[in-house]
């Protein structure tokens, strides 16, 4: 019961810190794949400490990087040509 007191009043912080994580890894995710050039993997291994629980997906297709941290927050970033890559409004 208490645990669940607690994870109710400290929930707010996890989302905030999720929406900040997801939009972090779009952006840099973005960059790192349609401004370097390199691979989505390759990118992810750049991530700072901490942020293992974000993943990337893209959609080659529309060249957007998706930053996910699973069931709380969800950010995407697309290229945009010589303006590089941009997070697009929240999802």
């Amino acid at each position: 019961m208490l645990l669940a007191i607690f994870a109710i009043w400290k929930f707010p912080s996890f989302k905030a810190q999720a929406e900040l994580g997801s939009a972090y890894a779009a952006r840099v995710g973005c960059s790192c794949r349609y401004v370097q050039g390199r691979s989505l993997e390759s990118c992810q291994s750049d991530f700072e400490p901490g942020m293992e629980m974000v993943s990337l997906s893209e959609d080659p297709a529309t060249r957007t990087v998706t930053g996910s941290v699973p069931l709380l927050a969800s950010r995407s970033a697309r290229y945009a040509g010589a303006s590089g890559c941009l997070l697009r409004p929240d999802n």
